[in-house]
């Protein structure tokens, strides 16, 4: 039977660069996350064409209940979620003494306490089974951190947390729990920040991309969704079954100054 792999903000971007790749590789993919609903349905058409069975489901990050349906639901279809991957996530840039207070809780929600409540859903069954991956999507941020983001470095520090607590308590379930940490791609989420971190910083669009984004990436070239992806994959595969509360960097060097 395919296995079912539900992957959260995966409308867009790495989330659904990760969800093609495991639709490419026969497994049904629940998607989620936010955008018009013809391109959404393009989505699982095209998800749905390499052999698996692609749903979606619409659940806001914020809302625990959403999340708790979005489980039940991939749940009920599939009869469990054999990989969970978070990756859900939003960015805003501003010096901490001007942090909208709405936006740092909507970036921890989002970033880290979405992950605890998919997780706390997922892993009765995976325990049950003896076999399940979780894969959360880091950051360089949750290792390193940057001034302006704050609310984003906190919560991808946090997510390291969450990820090495609960490798430890399945470790011997059959049950791995890691992180990847990407450096920069050029992702929606990532154009979005450029205008603000210009701003903050002072400096042109195009000297965030050079001498902000890219200066501390030693290649001096974006990640690629694609790579990000694979990485994924590999987590995921039997290979990886010693792997487990740890990260993988895909950041072009920049955690290794």
């Amino acid at each position: 039977m395919p296995r079912t792999v539900v992957v959260t903000g995966s409308t867009s971007g790495i989330g659904l660069g990760i969800a093609k790749a495991f639709a490419a590789d026969g497994a049904n993919v629940v998607i989620n996350g936010f955008g018009p609903l013809d391109e959404i349905e393009a989505i699982t058409k095209e998800l749905s064409s390499h052999g698996g069975r692609s749903i979606y489901h619409g659940a806001d990050m914020t809302k625990p209940d959403e999340i708790a349906d979005l489980m039940a639901t991939a749940a009920r279809e599939f009869g469990m979620v054999d990989v969970l991957v978070n990756n859900a996530g939003i960015q805003h840039v501003s010096p901490v003494e001007d942090f909208p207070t709405d936006k740092w809780d909507r970036i921890i929600a989002i970033n880290l306490t979405s992950s605890f409540h998919t997780m706390k859903a997922a892993i009765p069954a995976m325990k049950a089974k003896k076999a399940g991956r979780i894969i959360n999507v880091a950051s360089a941020h949750a290792l390193v951190a940057s001034p302006f983001k704050a609310a984003y470095v906190a919560a991808k520090h946090g997510i390291m947390g969450l990820t090495k607590s609960a490798a430890l308590e399945l470790a011997e379930f059959g049950v791995t729990v890691n992180a990847i940490c990407p450096g920069y791609v050029l992702t929606p989420l990532v154009e979005q920040q450029i205008p603000d971190t210009a701003k903050a910083r002072g400096i042109s669009e195009e000297q965030v991309k050079t001498d902000v984004m890219l200066r501390l990436q030693a290649t001096k070239e974006f990640v690629a969704i694609d790579e990000v992806a694979a990485i994924a994959l590999f987590l995921a595969s039997d290979a990886a079954k010693q792997i487990t509360g740890t990260h993988i960097s895909v950041d072009g060097g920049w955690t290794a100054q």
